[in-house]
């Protein structure tokens, strides 16, 4: 089912930020070894539930987490 696999490329991006910290849109597919479009489905539902910074640096498009998401990556890693 789309969702589920949209549910669990979330959780594929969430901890690839949690480890990274700060990561540019473009490599974010590359890092987390998923298509373009399921990975911009999952920061969707990432943002959407308010767990993401975005950030331009040098017209390059950043995300991470936001401090709480990475105070919470932090405790359960």
């Amino acid at each position: 089912m789309m969702q589920e696999r949209i549910g669990e490329t979330a959780g594929k991006v969430w901890r690839a930020l949690g480890q990274q910290g700060e990561v540019s849109l473009t490599t974010l597919p590359k890092v987390v070894n998923e298509k373009e479009d399921m990975v911009f489905q999952a920061l969707g539902w990432l943002a959407h539930e308010g767990k993401l910074v975005y950030s331009k640096k040098s017209n390059r498009n950043y995300v991470s987490l936001t401090a709480p998401e990475r105070e919470a990556f932090r405790t359960i890693h």
